[in-house]
């Protein structure tokens, strides 16, 4: 766990609201939109949701997979995003052991 690339991570806001959006999918996506959240949310699904470029979204996700906070899945063409529990859990007990 490297916490200086996590703390990087986390400083920008919108980077944040993507793991918001990973922990609970079904709170901004509808099941008919998008079938089920099994192997994570597709990329698209979360630029849509950013309302940024999709080179600036697939920047802020590659910043998050660089940290460890989330992981990517290949489905054919397609990537499906989804949180690092275990890591993030980690992160939390070192801020509490720490600060």
């Amino acid at each position: 766990m490297d916490i200086d690339l996590i703390f990087k991570a986390l400083a920008n806001p919108i980077r944040r609201q993507i793991l918001q959006w990973l922990k609970n999918p079904e709170q901004y996506l509808s099941l008919e939109e998008y079938g089920n959240f099994n192997r994570g949310v597709c990329a698209g699904h979360i630029e849509r949701l950013g309302q940024v470029s999709q080179s600036t979204m697939s920047n802020h996700l590659s910043v998050l997979q660089q940290a460890g906070l989330i992981q990517v899945e290949k489905y054919g063409q397609w990537s499906y995003f989804s949180r690092n529990e275990v890591l993030i859990q980690q992160y939390i007990d070192h801020l509490k052991k720490s600060l």
